[in-house]
């Protein structure tokens, strides 16, 4: 597989994620930009990831955008091909996140319930958006990192 470099998918997903894109979207969409992938399900498939699983208290949104967009490189085209070098990279990815952050969960990283009313209000008056941009840009430079290491 030859990896394509045509933008910083790192400042990229900063940029998308600033401008109102949520963390799942911004990943996968600024690793698509950066490999020349287009597709309309780019990022309408991200959305319901965004905010710890659409606000449910679960995996981490940038960490879901992350495995989107390895899957675009390196996911199955049919059930006859192998599955290794995807899982060993979505592997590779969720052992460094995790490394970097101390969990894959959006409550463990934001400190925020995002599923009650004090959790969301407590997000903005802390502004917890600044912690979720650092998540958001880290989940982007170690899929980059994984997908151009091949």
């Amino acid at each position: 597989m030859k990896f394509i470099m045509k933008t910083d998918p790192v400042k990229l997903s900063e940029e998308y994620f600033e401008s109102g894109y949520g963390c799942a979207e911004s990943v996968l969409m600024a690793i698509a930009v950066s490999q020349n992938i287009k597709s309309e399900l780019i990022p309408r498939i991200a959305s319901g990831f965004c905010g710890g699983m659409a606000l449910t208290n679960g995996l981490c949104g940038a960490v879901a955008g992350g495995v989107m967009a390895i899957n675009l490189i390196y996911g199955r085209d049919n059930n006859h091909q192998n599955k290794d070098i995807n899982y060993q990279k979505v592997q590779e990815f969720i052992s460094e996140f995790k490394a970097r952050f101390g969990s894959l969960n959006c409550p463990d990283l934001t400190d925020c319930d995002l599923s009650t009313d004090e959790g969301k209000e407590k997000f903005d008056v802390l502004n917890v958006h600044k912690k979720c941009t650092q998540y958001t840009v880290e989940a982007t430079r170690l899929v980059y990192n994984c997908i151009k290491s091949i």
